[in-house]
């Protein structure tokens, strides 16, 4: 699996290069997330601008690193969700649990929000 990093606001940004967020490339994701948030980056943005394409297990992936950054009093927050992507998050009401921004623009304005509270 193909992801980028970044730091942006005292957020930790990564960037998924994958068209397909699927059983063959979620776990590599789970442990990724699972890695940064045990050394220390609590704070984190998902851009999915690039996937088109996600099942339950790259649901599952994501799920569970938002809890483990809630555990840890961070977070967790999505951007850039496609229509298919966006439609499965519906489906499954995940919506309503993730904070999802239409672009990493909002999702960083959003990052700075909360700085300043």
């Amino acid at each position: 699996m193909h992801i980028t990093t970044e730091q942006r606001h005292e957020k930790t940004l990564l960037s998924l290069q994958e068209e397909r967020l699927d059983a063959h490339n979620s776990g590599e994701l789970k442990e990724y997330l699972q890695r940064l948030l045990e050394n220390g980056t609590h704070e984190l943005i998902v851009d999915l601008s690039a996937v088109h394409f996600i099942d339950s297990s790259g649901l599952g992936a994501l799920l569970s690193g938002y809890k483990n950054a809630n555990l840890r009093q961070g977070s967790l927050i999505l951007t850039g969700l496609q229509p298919r992507v966006q439609s499965m998050f519906e489906l499954t009401r995940l919506h309503r649990v993730f904070d999802i921004y239409p672009d990493l623009e909002a999702a960083l304005n959003h990052a700075k929000a909360g700085e300043l509270a």
